[in-house]
């Protein structure tokens, strides 16, 4: 089943693993040359860097536990395995986010109102500038892997940081401006701003974690599967309807009704139902885990009154996310091709 309890001795997670501990370790890297850079300028904005780093570090931690526990394969208590553990993982890491911008502006504020001044500024902005190119190149690195491993716990953590990345340039470029102008009060105001654009951050992984672990409809996905779905249908001359998934962390568990003849042996329709799940793994761009419910198509109308019967996915309005696809969250990544269950 796609990535189901592929367990921890499997590829994919061997590189999800070496791409973790290494961002837990450049984090620690980072976090050491951060609290270097503050103890030579006492600079506010370096301060909020560096308490960004401290919750960079922290929220690895528990990504990297996220990311060994969503490889354990299902069991009696967790039919579907642990792999929503990603879009937690997610939300506890934007939650230390938004709880370190509020720090940063608490710490800013009394250096506004007290008026302190920076010393060492060269020393401090190449120390800087080195922590803002290792986080930007090790930022781009997780979320290419995220996106080709289709791992939200890696792209979560690189989204993380690359937004480190470019808050430790502003603190760079506040910095100069510092220098060149003379204005101390410059140094706690672009803490400020730092502050706002990690809440901003922190918030956004909040909301995407509420939405995955919500079964949120993913206009990506929704996309996918009406450009590849209807086009199966007409080719193995099938009828679906009562199409449905979620998103359960690295790949999708679909399900939907197929209508035949009702003269068709059993054997027969459970063959094509088999030779659609294995053209559709082949042609999504994520794995899927599907489940078909097999019904005649004669009576269907008489047993099941106001159900629509479809080739073809229809399009959502714009007032309504409640289309004949209801489709949940978002679009994750390919594997090697499921084994689906039917249901007669």
């Amino acid at each position: 089943m796609y990535g189901y309890g592929q367990g921890t001795d499997s590829a994919e997670f061997r590189r999800e693993r070496f791409a973790m501990y290494l961002s837990l370790g450049v984090g620690v890297l980072l976090l050491a040359l951060k609290l270097g850079a503050y103890w030579l300028t006492y600079s506010a904005a370096i301060f909020s860097d560096a308490a960004e780093s401290v919750i960079h570090v922290v929220a690895v931690s528990f990504a990297v536990f996220s990311l060994h526990l969503s490889y354990r394969p299902p069991n009696s208590r967790f039919h579907y395995g642990y792999e929503k553990i990603a879009f937690f993982s997610a939300g506890v890491e934007g939650g230390l986010i938004s709880l370190a911008a509020i720090t940063i502006f608490v710490v800013a504020a009394r250096r506004f109102l007290a008026g302190e001044s920076i010393e060492n500024l060269g020393p401090g902005m190449a120390l800087i500038t080195a922590a803002s190119l290792l986080t930007g190149f090790l930022g781009l690195y997780l979320i290419r892997l995220g996106k080709r491993q289709h791992s939200l716990v890696l792209e979560a953590n690189g989204r993380h940081v690359a937004t480190d990345s470019v808050t430790s340039f502003g603190v760079v470029a506040g910095l100069v401006l510092v220098k060149l102008t003379g204005w101390q009060p410059l140094d706690p105001l672009v803490a400020f701003a730092v502050a706002s654009q990690i809440l901003f951050s922190g918030g956004r992984m909040m909301r995407r974690s509420l939405e995955g672990l919500m079964d949120r409809v993913d206009p990506e996905a929704d996309a996918a599967i009406r450009r590849v779905l209807p086009e199966l249908a007409s080719e193995l001359d099938l009828r679906f309807h009562e199409l449905r998934f979620r998103n359960m962390g690295r790949g999708v568990h679909l399900e939907m009704h197929l209508l035949f003849p009702f003269a068709m042996p059993l054997g027969k329709a459970h063959r094509k139902a088999t030779e659609l799940e294995r053209r559709l793994s082949a042609a999504l761009p994520f794995p899927v885990l599907l489940t078909t419910h097999l019904e005649s198509l004669e009576d269907h109308d008489e047993l099941h009154p106001g159900e629509a019967i479809a080739l073809s996915v229809t399009q959502p309005s714009e007032d309504s996310e409640q289309t004949l696809t209801t489709l949940n969250t978002a679009a994750v990544g390919h594997s090697p091709s499921p084994q689906g269950t039917h249901q007669p």
